[in-house]
């Protein structure tokens, strides 16, 4: 599985719609997508998913971008979460590319999940992969769960993979095995603390550490004993500081700054993370909440680390059906 920095070139997204759960705040949300499209078609070319009941409405909301930097697909899902049910890039040792199809389940039974279960062999019937798809449909994976550095290690969560609403009663070494025999993974690295309030994942590393170039990992942090996370991100900063790199060395550890809490109308926290960003070869494309100081922050934080340009993308409407940047936004070869 190549590093995410490796990839480049089109991001697949899928287009909110009445009958998902953006259906109360769905102007915002579809507002908030032509936001990341406008990023995006600047850097890359977006694939956006879009159901046949919606697409007059999404042709007039996107009617100014050029319609060569962007690819609409009559595709229907049921929400717009591709990180977690697009396909996943692999390359074997030969260079063939291939485009991973794994079984995706609603995160563990929690939503309706047929048609995003659909949506790779789907895209590969309609000749819009560029790789060859490989089924593992009888495994249940999500990208946001996982994180590779490009040379054999795989970085993730026990409260996500080991989740047995996903693969039943697996255990460590069967996860290490199926990643190794799908995706390459000579070395798991498990994180056993770290998770956001209001988190629908189970704990998705893409929330919490992300790997980057120079042996670098960034992850979140909390300054504040009286905050809710300010144990477990703790004890999470400490299992990073005891991992080691494939040479035998400490990792460089960054630490990104936790939002100020964002709560729901009812009163439930919301898991915004900075850690939810995209890096590119050429540019990182960051999660804003609307919070100038934490914003600016992660922003100069992520500009000295990963030495390219930062993008900020207004995701205050992303973030209250919980989740971000990252979970909205998948890289196709």
């Amino acid at each position: 599985m190549p590093a995410e920095w490796e990839m480049g070139g089109r991001v697949l997204l899928a287009w909110p719609h009445a009958l998902t759960d953006w259906a109360p705040m769905l102007l915002e949300a579809q507002r908030c997508y032509v936001g990341m499209i406008e990023a995006f078609t600047s850097h890359d070319q977006p694939v956006v998913l879009i159901g046949p009941e919606v697409t007059p409405l999404a042709d007039t909301l996107l009617s100014h971008i050029p319609g060569h930097l962007l690819t609409l697909v009559n595709l229907p899902t049921n929400d717009t979460w591709t990180r977690d049910y697009g396909p996943i890039p692999v390359i074997e040792a030969d260079g063939k590319r291939l485009e991973a199809d794994f079984k995706f389940n609603g995160w563990g039974l929690k939503f309706a999940a047929d048609k995003d279960n659909l949506a790779t062999s789907r895209l590969d019937c309609l000749e819009l992969l560029r790789a060859p798809r490989e089924s593992h449909l009888s495994y249940v994976l999500e990208g946001g769960s996982i994180e590779s550095d490009g040379r054999g290690t795989i970085l993730t969560t026990s409260r996500c993979l080991l989740s047995p609403n996903r693969n039943g009663d697996i255990t460590a070494p069967e996860v290490e095995r199926q990643l190794h025999d799908s995706l390459g993974a000579e070395r798991v690295l498990w994180l056993h603390h770290g998770g956001l309030a209001g988190d629908d994942t189970d704990g998705h590393i893409d929330t919490l550490a992300r790997l980057a170039p120079g042996n670098l990992i960034l992850y979140v942090g909390c300054q504040d004993p009286a905050d809710e996370h300010f144990d477990d991100l703790r004890a999470m900063r400490e299992a990073l500081e005891a991992l080691r790199t494939p040479e035998g060395l400490p990792y460089n550890l960054v630490e990104l700054p936790l939002p100020s809490p964002i709560y729901d109308d009812e009163g439930e926290r919301l898991p915004a993370t900075y850690a939810n960003f995209l890096i590119t070869p050429t540019t990182v494309f960051m999660p804003t909440y609307g919070q100038p100081r934490g914003d600016q922050l992660a922003r100069q934080i992520l500009e000295v680390t990963l030495e390219r340009p930062v993008v900020g993308v207004d995701c205050r409407a992303l973030i209250r059906q919980h989740g971000s940047l990252h979970c909205a936004t998948m890289m196709l070869f």
